[in-house]
């Protein structure tokens, strides 16, 4: 099944695994009475069907080495590139942990993944309101240092070695991360899309491998 959710401004998107993506765009044209045309650009694939709805994949670990617009369904520029096997490294962090691994395929082969004590917000004030911010604070910054130090030692080391890096979790968290000069060239390198992910474990590791790969299209029209 296709990982679904709805998109700012309606519409939209759903995450298909490259080995069903074909047979997801037959389908798409069936439901939508065909398919009038299909937009190449090195960033994305348009694709119109004939009833006005229209879907825009983006290229995963592009750019797509097709442009042009050619008329009804078209896919198999877009299937062929996301079929590619690939070496990924991944590097999830949230509050409560963080997990960093290498995939290839979709299938991780080599991982670590840590979690962390940072406690939720105090509904007690004066003082003891500020000494618990400090304490959630400092263990914020604890599990940061953390997660660094292993993206340092099992990430970095192997970035000549992979195709893309994918991020995923927290933003602010992520943000922060990117500050440690020693992992400049972790977020250079890194896929534009971020995963949204619950607190990392080797299950949400596992499933963010597969995730990694999907081709997000977003649905929006009649």
């Amino acid at each position: 099944m296709a990982r679904e959710r709805q998109v700012a401004g309606g519409g939209r998107a759903v995450e298909v695994a490259p080995d069903r993506l074909e047979g997801w765009y037959a389908r798409f044209a069936v439901r939508n009475e065909g398919v009038r045309e299909t937009r190449f650009e090195p960033d994305a694939v348009t694709v119109t069907a004939e009833n006005g709805v229209v879907a825009v994949a983006t290229v995963p670990f592009g750019p797509l080495g097709t442009e042009g617009t050619v008329a009804g369904l078209a896919a198999g520029p877009l299937v062929d590139h996301a079929l590619i096997s690939r070496r990924i490294a991944l590097l999830l962090v949230r509050r409560g942990g963080h997990s960093v691994g290498i995939a290839r395929g979709g299938v991780v082969v080599q991982s670590r993944t840590d979690r962390h004590l940072v406690q939720g917000r105090s509904a007690a004030g004066g003082w003891s309101q500020q000494r618990f911010a400090r304490r959630r604070e400092g263990q914020a910054r604890t599990a940061l240092r953390s997660a660094a130090e292993d993206a340092v030692e099992i990430l970095v080391p192997q970035l000549s070695e992979v195709d893309a890096v994918v991020l995923g979790g927290d933003r602010r968290a992520l943000e922060s991360l990117r500050e440690d000069r020693r992992l400049v060239p972790l977020f250079e390198r890194a896929e534009p899309r971020i995963l949204d992910i619950a607190e990392p474990r080797r299950t949400v590791l596992d499933d963010a491998a597969e995730r990694a790969v999907a081709v997000e299209i977003t649905l929006s029209g009649p």
